[in-house]
């Protein structure tokens, strides 16, 4: 009986200095301070600290400045490279911080509405139709298992890139008798198979029973764009095919200029919407080489000037970046692009590339007057806190267009192959 309680009061103690230890401001940073920083050549960060808490670089050549007061320590970049910041208590060691000090990175902020046409790899199956034949109503389409998002690729061994190469075909296999070789690219993979044309009742024409389209148009906002490369990236999200609602699949692309004539305001339950038309001179004024998640990227071929910001602007990481005010560049009248307050409502430090990495809210009272918040053809709007580009507009909520989402301007640096890290190793 004696043990047991003894065992008690011992259990009770280390329970109580077990807590006490949790909440002794020392250990509690220890858990808040991050093993590894990664920041920019030229930049300063600061983070919390306590009094007893004492900060040092380890084998450092001026490559970083350190200072620190009773409860803050703070890092200026100097110099590219790695370090290892110990914090310690009375001289003993308690966690060792990576230092990664990248090579200062900019870009030109974009806004401009730009137009995009994409052509797919192949023509693209939208759907089915019935072909009325002498022996009732069929689709030569779904006989051979061709599915709406198919991509036909090639028939009888020939590369298929549009729509006016697939009547040849049609009208000489049915006049002939004989299957079409057809190879289909499906997301689960590409196979073969046999489609045999059907002729209309009453007509003297063949038909597969299959609606395709080998192209796609609309409207979105740049990003951003890298005069060293000559690269950029826009919209901040995939383009999907209006019918299929599946990723489109491009074989190559081009962007022009593009103006709003006008705006559908957004409300809850429904979205608004950029009415705009390319610009009349057609030019183009880049290619499309990259349809992903993150959005549209390639190269432009001459440089883009949005008479905001025209000079390249540093950029924040996903941990960098802070809730609070920011600003989005976007247009909403003609050509011109404009400045409008947003708030950062949360941010996502992501250590790997994903959509959906911010919470945006519409703050500016001219914005939400023209559009209600976020509209369709605003995705891209580059989004700017404390002089950095963070990252674009992406999504709208649909039950309330003052907000949405956004992602991390990094995530969309690397889907356009540009390597900020890979600078750091090559310097």
């Amino acid at each position: 009986m004696k043990l047991d309680l003894l065992r008690k009061i011992i259990g009770g103690i280390l329970l109580v200095s077990l807590l006490a230890f949790v909440h002794f401001q020392p250990f509690h940073d220890y858990f808040n301070t991050p093993q590894k920083i990664t920041i920019f050549e030229g930049q300063k960060i600061s983070f919390h600290k306590a009094a007893p808490v004492t900060a040092s670089l380890k084998d450092n050549t001026s490559g970083i400045l350190l200072s620190q007061g009773d409860n803050s320590v703070t890092l200026d970049a100097k110099r590219t490279g790695e370090h290892e910041l110990v914090m310690d208590i009375a001289g003993f060691p308690v966690k060792k911080v990576d230092v990664n000090v990248l090579k200062d990175f900019k870009v030109i902020p974009g806004g401009e509405s730009i137009g995009v046409k994409l052509n797919t790899v192949g023509v693209l199956v939208v759907g089915h139709h019935q072909v009325m034949t002498n022996d009732g109503k069929k689709s030569p389409g779904e006989i051979a298992g061709i599915k709406v998002g198919d991509i036909i690729t090639e028939i009888n061994g020939t590369k298929i890139e549009k729509m006016e190469d697939v009547a040849p075909f049609v009208q000489s296999a049915g006049k002939s008798g004989k299957a079409l070789n057809v190879m289909i690219s499906r997301e689960s993979g590409k196979f073969a198979t046999k489609l045999t044309p059907l002729k209309e009742k009453g007509d003297d024409i063949y038909k597969l029973g299959l609606y395709i389209r080998d192209s796609a148009a609309g409207i979105g906002t740049m990003t951003f764009y890298h005069p060293q490369s000559k690269k950029y990236g826009a919209l901040g999200h995939v383009i999907s095919d209006m019918d299929t609602k599946k990723p489109i699949v491009v074989e190559d692309g081009q962007i022009v200029r593009s103006t709003v004539t006008s705006i559908e305001k957004g409300s809850n339950g429904n979205p608004g919407e950029k009415l705009a038309h390319f610009s009349d001179d057609h030019q183009i004024i880049g290619n499309i080489q990259r349809n992903s998640p993150f959005g549209i990227f390639g190269k432009l071929n001459q440089t883009m000037k949005n008479g905001i910001m025209d000079k390249p602007l540093p950029i924040s990481l996903s941990h960098q970046v802070k809730e609070g005010p920011a600003q989005i560049l976007t247009v909403v009248d003609n050509d011109q692009v404009e400045l409008f307050d947003i708030e950062i409502v949360s941010t996502i430090p992501q250590k790997f590339p994903a959509t959906k990495g911010m919470v945006i809210k519409v703050t500016d009272p001219k914005l939400l007057k023209k559009t209600g918040g976020i509209v369709q053809g605003m995705s891209g709007s580059p989004i700017i806190q404390n002089g950095r580009l963070i990252g674009a507009v992406t999504h709208v909520f649909v039950n309330d267009p003052t907000s949405g989402y956004a992602v991390h301007i990094e995530w969309m640096l690397n889907e356009a192959g540009i390597d900020i890290y890979e600078k750091n190793k090559a310097s």
